[in-house]
């Protein structure tokens, strides 16, 4: 058995002889932190619905069998702790799609099996294949007709394989004052990091489409990628999930140990033979996907609601554990506590189980569409091309509860423990947060930074005025290790770090819908007088 940190063990102390109150402020009452303490430690449950998650269900990659397993069991335990209104609220994604079994083996020069995947949404062999591999990178629409007559009954490897790095970082560290302290940094608008926020043009996705379709004419019989992380480390990740887009030919992502040998054998003249098997299956019987929504109601119902957020789904390999069931534990965890110590708040809380995040976070972008905010965009457009002219398309046309939502808190950075919160460059609610992390400051919780961060379910809530949050979290091995690879299961979680998390977002949930008046917004974004200065291009200076 772990033990509590000092930390931790201090404030369960505490309660044993604080009275069982709500403390009154002079803005209403704030959160009874050590009520949430001893119920997010003494009758925790945040690790139980983790491993449920990891361990039982799996894997959640969007509309997949273990996806539909989530989104019922999460609704069913949201009930069970007596929420309302717990629903699931559908968007159009694609086909759903899960491997059974796949193997990769050499079978010459000489036989090994290999470390790889199936790409997701890539179709089955239908029993096993062989064929000779090789080599034909294909990084661009330039690069296909040097390939023309060469392909046929081949194993195509499509990416040039990339020299290993030597590690010069720590697989698994924590934040130290100095990284957090980089994190306080205003940056104006229009600065560095708006040619980083989330942009996926559309040209990427076309010439997959005819890569793909270059290959099935060539008469290949698969082709495969190589992994982007070293150590055996695969992710299987593909973004070709639409009906009548997914890939014709069975796609492998292989071990990068084990495609640089491929690629020096096929390179050697040694012609590299493999044999490939994949039982794959769709499923087109519902493209819709689903967020899970479950609410406490607050007791003034034109006071609005303040919303927590993670996302569900994951990619198809590993269990899908810091990213993200982590934090789906931790805000349902905090959905258990606020009603296991049934407080009552001004405002309602509702809880958003995100599904398509790993897509372009199309579940929050059509929750946004549907009661937040929409922009005027080109409507022949689609994933990912929609997804990137989101952001920055003008008008923003406020919907029906763009006034109602106070506050919007996401998790989505693994299972560290949390360390602060990004402001997005909302100046205004830097001493608000300061006030409502100070009872937290001997659990690590400190630090509260103006600097903006990207690429999760909070983004678009933001670039609508909506005052939406990110938290710091320590790093762990998430980025080096974990992060859709393999290896994401439960043993690489923290169980204190997502007790604490789980009790600061209860509190920060608490005093957000107890507020007298909702926290402070950045003003309403219009079009900038030059929009290419504010949203440059990728790999623009």
């Amino acid at each position: 058995m772990r033990r509590l940190s000092f930390a931790i063990a201090t404030l369960l102390a505490a309660t044993a002889t604080v009275p069982l109150a709500i403390a009154k402020g002079p803005d209403g009452p704030s959160a009874p932190v050590d009520q949430i303490v001893d119920q997010g430690t003494r009758h925790g449950e945040v690790m139980r619905i983790a491993q449920y998650l990891t361990d039982v269900i799996g894997a959640r990659l969007t509309n997949s069998p273990g996806m539909r397993q989530a989104e019922d069991w999460t609704q069913a335990k949201f009930r069970e702790w007596g929420l309302t209104n717990v629903h699931k609220e559908g968007f159009e994604f694609g086909r759903g799609w899960s491997a059974r079994n796949a193997s990769v083996k050499m079978v010459a020069p000489r036989p090994l099996t290999l470390i790889a995947a199936p790409l997701a949404w890539t179709p089955g062999t239908n029993g096993p294949i062989t064929g000779q591999v090789v080599l034909a990178p294909m990084a661009d629409e330039a690069a296909l007709d040097q390939y023309k007559g060469k392909l046929k009954g081949k194993i195509v490897l499509i990416t040039e394989p990339a020299d290993i790095a030597d590690a010069t970082s720590p697989a698994f560290r924590r934040y130290g004052d100095a990284d957090l302290d980089k994190a306080d940094t205003f940056e104006l608008p229009g600065g560095p990091s708006a040619a980083t926020r989330p942009q996926r043009g559309p040209a990427r996705q076309i010439f997959l489409a005819k890569r793909d379709a270059f290959l099935k004419a060539e008469g290949a019989i698969a082709y495969a990628t190589m992994s982007s992380r070293n150590g055996k480390l695969i992710h299987g990740q593909n973004s070709q999930f639409r009906v009548g887009a997914t890939p014709p030919l069975p796609g492998f992502e292989i071990a990068a140990e084990d495609y640089r040998r491929l690629a020096r054998l096929a390179k050697m003249g040694a012609t590299p033979s493999l044999e490939l098997s994949s039982d794959v299956t769709y499923d087109d019987s519902d493209t819709k996907a689903y967020n899970v929504i479950a609410d406490i109601p607050g007791t003034d119902a034109k006071a609005g609601y303040v919303m927590a957020g993670a996302h569900m789904d994951s990619w198809a390999m590993g269990d899908g554990a810091a990213d993200n069931a982590a934090g789906v534990s931790m805000v349902m965890e905090a959905a258990r506590i606020i009603k296991a110590l049934n407080i009552k708040t001004k405002r309602a809380i509702r809880f958003v189980l995100w599904s398509g995040e790993e897509q372009g976070l199309l579940g929050s972008m059509a929750y946004i569409e549907n009661h937040i905010a929409t922009r005027t965009i080109d409507p022949t457009l689609t994933d990912p091309a929609r997804y990137a002219a989101w952001g920055k398309s003008f008008p923003i046309k406020p919907g029906p509860d763009h006034a109602r939502l106070a506050a919007y808190f996401n998790l989505d950075n693994g299972s560290g423990r949390i360390r602060g919160i990004y402001t997005q460059g909302n100046t205004a609610v830097v001493p608000i947060f300061r006030d409502w992390l100070a009872p937290f400051s001997s659990f690590g919780a400190t630090k509260v930074a103006t600097a903006l961060t990207d690429s999760t379910d909070h983004v678009f809530f933001d670039v609508v005025g909506i005052p939406a949050f990110q938290f710091i979290q320590d790093p762990l091995d998430y980025a080096s290790t974990v992060h859709h690879t393999d290896v994401d299961t439960f043993d690489h979680l923290k169980p204190e770090d997502m007790r604490q998390g789980a009790i600061i977002l209860a509190a920060f949930l608490i005093n957000a819908a107890n507020t007298s008046d909702p926290l402070p917004r950045v003003p309403l974004a219009t079009q900038p007088k030059t929009l290419s200065e504010f949203y440059p291009a990728p790999g623009a200076k």
